[in-house]
């Protein structure tokens, strides 16, 4: 299959505060979440990309658009509702100390696969869609361009924790193990027997060793020899 480099959206005014912005609208990068998201894109240009899919929340978008900006070609760029933000209903606009007081909370912290949040979304459908939604994505972008395709996905951070816990064969509920900065870098390849974790949070170093594409088949026993630079 293709591969997917995962990136959480900057920082954001919301997140500098303490917020829970959720799918509030008006929501942007911060200059810290810009400059993050810069350095991102100079991190992913020299990585030919041949689509950037987005959340359509404004700090994705422009998250996105300075990946794109950084590119020699001009990738395939559709936004994708599936990729979205958690809805977190009543919890949205609400401080992150305000929240932890609710009963909900440590639910939230140790079995996330049974919280629904009140009048909104449930985290195993925000699972469910948003690691649909990549797999679709990326057989789409195989597809089109080969096995050796390259592709990035622009979201928020449950959601692509939750990806990176699906791919590890990890329960939802131990998916707060996983951590997702501003505008990191995770990377995952969908094999034909198993997803393979190439990367996750990383914030710095060389991706230029995905030019080549991953052309992954079984796992080498001891670990292997890495990926070769151009």
């Amino acid at each position: 299959m293709a591969t997917v480099i995962l990136v959480r959206h900057g920082r954001t005014t919301a997140n500098a505060t303490g917020l829970l912005a959720g799918r509030a609208v008006g929501v942007s990068l911060d200059q810290i979440g810009r400059d993050q998201a810069a350095l991102t894109g100079d991190r992913l240009a020299a990585v030919p990309v041949v689509g950037v899919v987005s959340s359509p929340l404004e700090r994705c978008q422009q998250t996105a658009q300075l990946i794109l900006d950084r590119q020699a070609g001009k990738p395939y760029a559709p936004v994708d509702l599936d990729l979205t933000e958690c809805d977190y209903g009543q919890w949205q606009g609400r401080t992150l100390s305000d929240l932890a007081t609710e009963d909900l909370w440590p639910v939230v912290q140790s079995q996330p696969s049974a919280v629904v949040f009140p009048g909104g979304e449930s985290m195993a459908a925000m699972q469910s869609r948003s690691v649909a939604a990549i797999r679709r994505h990326d057989a789409a972008f195989e597809a089109e361009y080969g096995p050796g395709a390259v592709w990035v996905a622009v979201s928020h951070g449950d959601i692509i924790k939750s990806i990176i816990a699906d791919a590890l064969g990890m329960h939802l509920d131990l998916f707060q193990r996983i951590n997702v900065g501003p505008a990191s870098v995770s990377i995952v390849r969908y094999g034909a027997s198993r997803p393979s974790v190439y990367a996750t949070n990383t914030d710095a170093g060389d991706l230029s060793w995905l030019s080549n594409g991953i052309h992954s088949g079984d796992a080498p026993v001891g670990g292997g020899a890495g990926q070769k630079a151009p």
